[in-house]
């Protein structure tokens, strides 16, 4: 790495394209990722791979889902410290939840979205997922948000190396963007900005495109969200954690084309 950490999600770098069948040098647009490590009152926590942007909104997002802080006015500062092999993100956090995580604390080193690097006990990988009030989403909804997610990856459509998680409306206009090379770092980015604004959650939907693993369905409910939509698949346990907490969840969501694997409304009029 060069003595700057980068502070952009994609750089130039010099390749042989061999496409055409005729080998020549030139150029491709590749995604950034660096080592991001996040420290709660001087204690180092974890290290995560990221990309270097929008740092302060993952670091916001992450504390709030991995519940080491319990509200967002109990993180009193964030400053991220560029460095020449990552990014060190410091944050002040209240003294009861910095306590509570002592208690608990973990060496979480992990590669590119990875939730469970570090984690020392069942309990801790499966914890108790909060319950939400799902909304209700239309197809045209979610086929409006898909029209628009492509042209809101600017990152993705350089490299297309990231994952996207978007904030949209009941009406399926997309209303916050965050990029990442890890799909739960693009996911925290997304909550963690949105931690920042006055929005009614159950009057809208996350998309993500990603599959719809167990962790994106967490982070979700943390964020008292009631509605995941992914572009790709979903986990067993996934399903089995939306139906736990009352979260619409849609899978391989395509053009004109989406897969309903839990939907509270629907089953209140089944009975």
């Amino acid at each position: 790495m060069s003595d700057d950490m980068p502070t952009t999600q994609s750089s130039a770098v010099e390749v042989i394209d061999s496409r055409t069948h005729q080998s020549h040098f030139g150029h491709d647009d590749v995604a950034v990722e660096v080592p991001v490590a996040l420290r709660y009152n001087c204690i180092s926590h974890a290290v995560m791979m990221a990309s270097p942007v929008d740092l302060e909104d993952f670091a916001i997002g992450f504390s709030l889902t991995e519940e080491i802080v319990s509200q967002r006015d109990h993180i009193y500062s964030v400053h991220v410290t560029p460095g020449p092999d990552g990014a060190t993100i410091r944050m002040q956090i209240a003294d009861d939840d910095f306590d509570a995580l002592k208690s608990r604390r973990r060496n979480m080193i992990g590669r590119t979205g990875c939730g469970l690097c570090g984690t020392e006990t069942l309990q801790q990988a499966i914890r108790p997922i909060p319950s939400v009030l799902a909304p209700t989403v239309s197809h045209v909804a979610v086929d409006r948000a898909l029209n628009a997610i492509r042209k809101a990856q600017p990152i993705n459509h350089l490299t297309g190396a990231t994952h996207a998680a978007a904030w949209c409306t009941l009406a399926g206009e997309i209303v916050l963007v965050r990029e990442d090379v890890g799909r739960h770092n693009a996911l925290d980015k997304l909550i963690g900005a949105l931690s920042g604004m006055t929005v009614d959650r159950q009057q809208g939907f996350v998309l993500v495109t990603s599959r719809a693993s167990y962790e994106m369905v967490q982070k979700t409910c943390m964020a008292g969200i009631g509605c995941l939509v992914a572009i790709s698949a979903p986990t067993s346990l996934a399903i089995e954690q939306a139906r736990q907490a009352g979260l619409k969840l849609i899978g391989f969501a395509r053009a004109n084309k989406q897969v309903i694997y839990h939907d509270p409304a629907q089953l209140r009029r089944a009975i």
